[in-house]
């Protein structure tokens, strides 16, 4: 997307990726854990920034709920205003992991074409690595954490991922984790081990 401003020049800077990421011992980089409601992104990406943690890897978790809070506080659940929810965290993701963080999102990012964007941004300076955390509706009706599921069959939350809005499943993530059949803490795990 270009830039809807006019007479705006980048700025190079005299520190580089190079000597940030020399200074951390280690590569910044964007772990994308995308998923239906209640699959256990944020569980999952909350235990592996845990253990990132204790290894001495710099780390930030971007929680979508959390997000919501703040720098996206002003969106709803359209299709549009998804977009622009993803497309900000994609370019927050993309400024820490250039600073030698290893950033960890946990949003549904229900559409295909804008978790391709973000990649495709990220990419440009550090490696993108999409993580479908995968789970049947079933599972995830069941366990409803937050009670969402309950409220969209009943009628009274539209646009809800799964139940009147798609979500569009990743055709080529970097990690396949199943959460229908494994712990937070075996998920959790096996991110880390395909991570190393």
């Amino acid at each position: 997307m270009a830039s809807k401003g006019t007479n705006i020049v980048w700025h190079d800077q005299s520190v580089s990726q190079e000597k940030r990421w020399k200074l951390n011992n280690h590569k910044g980089g964007v772990c994308w854990f995308t998923g239906l409601s209640g699959a256990g992104k944020s569980s999952v990406a909350n235990q592996v920034e845990t253990l990132l943690n204790e290894r001495g890897i710099r780390t930030y978790l971007l929680d979508g709920d959390n997000i919501r809070h703040g720098l996206c506080k002003d969106l709803t659940f359209s299709e549009k205003d998804r977009a622009e929810n993803i497309r900000r965290v994609g370019q927050v993701s993309k400024l820490m992991a250039d600073s030698g963080v290893v950033v960890l999102t946990a949003l549904i990012s229900p559409y295909r074409g804008d978790r391709d964007m973000v990649r495709s941004s990220v990419e440009e300076v550090c490696s993108f690595n999409e993580i479908f955390v995968k789970a049947s509706l079933m599972t995830c009706e069941g366990r409803d954490p937050k009670g969402l599921y309950k409220m969209a069959r009943e009628g009274k939350i539209k646009n809800f991922t799964g139940i009147d809005d798609p979500y569009e499943e990743p055709l080529k993530p970097e990690l396949v984790l199943d959460s229908d059949n494994k712990s937070i803490e075996d998920l959790a795990n096996e991110t880390v081990d395909w991570l190393q």
